[in-house]
């Protein structure tokens, strides 16, 4: 017989972590890592195979902490883009030659 999980135990925040992001208990893969690949169309059996490490339960956990909370994970992925973007921008701007 498997052991009892306790799902509320599988996601975890931790300030000195990735963050404080949320993240899969006992990993460094965040919450925002999981919704990225499904978002990309992966199911949740496609995402554990990707990472190997990780269980079924570990990426739907992330998943229904997704879901959960939407508006957490959306701001923080929308944030991360917009860092993302500017630091582009940024290092175009310096490899330009001033004319």
């Amino acid at each position: 017989m498997s052991a009892v999980a306790n799902i509320g135990t599988l996601i975890v925040k931790s300030p000195s972590i990735r963050g404080g992001r949320p993240r899969i208990s006992g990993t460094g893969v965040t919450v925002q890592w999981i919704v990225g690949w499904y978002r990309l169309g992966l199911r949740a059996e496609e995402i554990a195979d990707q990472f190997g490490h990780l269980t079924l339960a570990q990426v739907s956990a992330a998943l229904a902490y997704y879901h959960a909370n939407r508006d957490e994970i959306d701001a923080a992925i929308a944030a991360e883009e917009t860092n993302a973007a500017r630091l582009e921008w940024e290092s175009a701007s310096l490899a330009r030659p001033d004319v």
